[in-house]
């Protein structure tokens, strides 16, 4: 694989992005590629190790050292083959996943892993530019029909399967457009929209059925679904999790998503709902430190935002792998996003304790304390005020960027389906207690990685394929297979 003693003459190199001043302007993707000489190199890093830890930090088993060798010897339309054998959409990954793959690299040991995510990109993004990604029909039709319920990465992996082990599927959406959280979740500047439309022409020429602004269980009754003989529901975790302090109901306090999906459909001339969100000229504190919270510091900046803070409540991680995380686990490690760089004052161990309102229920300030943790094995860990810490911090706008507490449970009071333990929507085997309604990504699993969600809808697209034929030729996670190859 690759070329050999090639990760001892080549160094890692990243693609790297558009100056931050002009960046910051609009709200289009900033990354410079790699050209293609560069990117050979990347690929010829990989060390034809022993055993490619790669594939087991892959939720979808992506054949990495396959493609890495086939980008080294130019070979890219071979390399798109191997890609799209175990990812329905590559373009989404290498935008947005943070690389599991690449923390697993056996390179990593001693040096810089090797620019999987980067190579990947570039593999697809070639693949598109050529042509090579066509729509690929079933050779025979099945007779059965399934509805996919909900648009985002886990129910379009799922219909894509499903339709190609040739069932004829359709695929409902309840907002106005088809992707999900890819659709209106996704700042612009991280996944402009037209990489998900020229992906969705490819599905519908496939014969997928999309039909949007379709809410299941509600404009749309649940009798209709007796037509179907299986149901799939990828509605994602979407109960956004709140701050239940004192202040909580002031204007100026708002959910992370609210803002980031009304910002992208004001960048598409979309109808907005409620109150105009804006961080133009407002000191804004967004709390949470994840990728959400990330995308708010990106949006706020854009918007002409005075200031950027972000509060974060667990400690500050370190700066290189910490011990607690050895290779090949998912490190815990500093991250710095392309938005952080854009300007943001990020801060750790805060506690907000009351959103600080005028007479008119404006907000207008926030009161925090400095935390600490004592962890206890075998115990939840315990949070810690520091005393006389407590601090006031002037702010027009406070973004809720702390995650989400499970899906939503209408239809599983409707359709009489049984939740787990954390309220998500179990099933074994993806399938749920009514037989022929199954459940994939963060419906099913909570809150977590597109990666994952894309492997859920493959995974739950075999369950249903088997289900319904008795056997099924689909691929499972790490085995590509002739159906699923552009």
């Amino acid at each position: 694989m690759g070329k050999i003693g090639g990760f001892k003459e080549f160094k890692r190199q990243n693609e790297t992005n558009l100056a931050v001043k002009s960046r910051v302007e609009n709200y289009k993707e900033f990354t410079v590629p790699l050209p293609e000489k560069e990117l050979k190199k990347q690929g010829s890093r990989c060390m034809d190790c022993g055993i490619p830890f790669c594939h087991s930090g892959c939720p979808l088993g992506n054949l990495i050292p396959d493609f890495n060798d086939m980008v080294h010897k130019g070979e890219w339309q071979k390399a798109s083959d191997l890609l799209h054998a175990t990812n329905n959409f590559p373009e989404f990954t290498g935008r947005l996943c943070p690389a599991p793959c690449e923390q697993a690299c056996v390179l990593g040991i001693i040096d810089s892993p090797v620019a999987i995510e980067d190579i990947e990109k570039s593999i697809v993004e070639k693949a598109f530019a050529n042509g090579w990604i066509q729509p690929i029909l079933p050779k025979h039709r099945t007779g059965k029909t399934v509805a996919v319920i909900g648009s985002g990465p886990a129910g379009l992996a799922a219909a894509q399967q499903l339709n190609r082990a040739g069932h004829s599927v359709t695929v409902f959406e309840r907002d106005d457009e088809i992707g999900g959280l890819l659709r209106y979740g996704i700042p612009n500047f991280k996944l402009e929209k037209e990489i998900i439309d020229r992906r969705i022409h490819i599905l519908e020429k496939e014969g997928i059925i999309f039909k949007t602004n379709v809410d299941v269980g509600g404009n749309y009754d649940l009798k209709n679904l007796d037509y179907f003989d299986a149901i799939v529901l990828c509605g994602g975790a979407t109960k956004k999790r709140a701050l239940p302090i004192d202040g909580a109901d002031a204007k100026g306090v708002v959910q992370a998503m609210d803002f980031l999906t009304q910002q992208t459909k004001q960048l598409f001339n979309k109808e907005i709902e409620g109150t105009l969100l804006s961080a133009k000229d407002k000191n804004v504190i967004v709390i949470g430190g994840g990728d959400t919270g990330s995308d708010c510091v990106g949006t706020s900046n854009r918007q002409g935002a005075k200031s950027v803070t972000n509060f974060e409540i667990m400690e500050k991680p370190p700066e290189l792998r910490s011990e607690k995380t050895p290779w090949p686990f998912w490190p815990l490690q500093m991250k710095t996003s392309s938005s952080h760089e854009e300007g943001c004052d990020r801060n750790w161990l805060i506690n907000t304790k009351e959103f600080i309102k005028n007479a008119k229920n404006e907000l207008i300030a926030i009161k925090t304390a400095e935390v600490s943790w004592t962890f206890k094995p075998g115990e939840r860990p315990i949070l810690n005020e520091k005393p006389d810490s407590e601090k006031i911090w002037p702010c027009d706008m406070v973004l809720l960027a702390l995650g989400f507490t499970g899906p939503e449970t209408s239809l599983s009071e409707q359709l009489g389906l049984e939740l787990d333990t954390r309220n998500n929507y179990k099933a074994k085997k993806y399938q749920t207690n009514v037989p022929h309604i199954f459940t994939a990504g963060d419906m099913r699993r909570g809150q977590s990685l597109i990666v994952w969600a894309i492997s859920e809808g493959r995974e739950a697209a075999k369950e249903i394929d088997t289900y319904l034929t008795s056997e099924s030729f689909l691929s499972s996670k790490g085995k590509g297979d002739l159906l699923s190859a552009n």
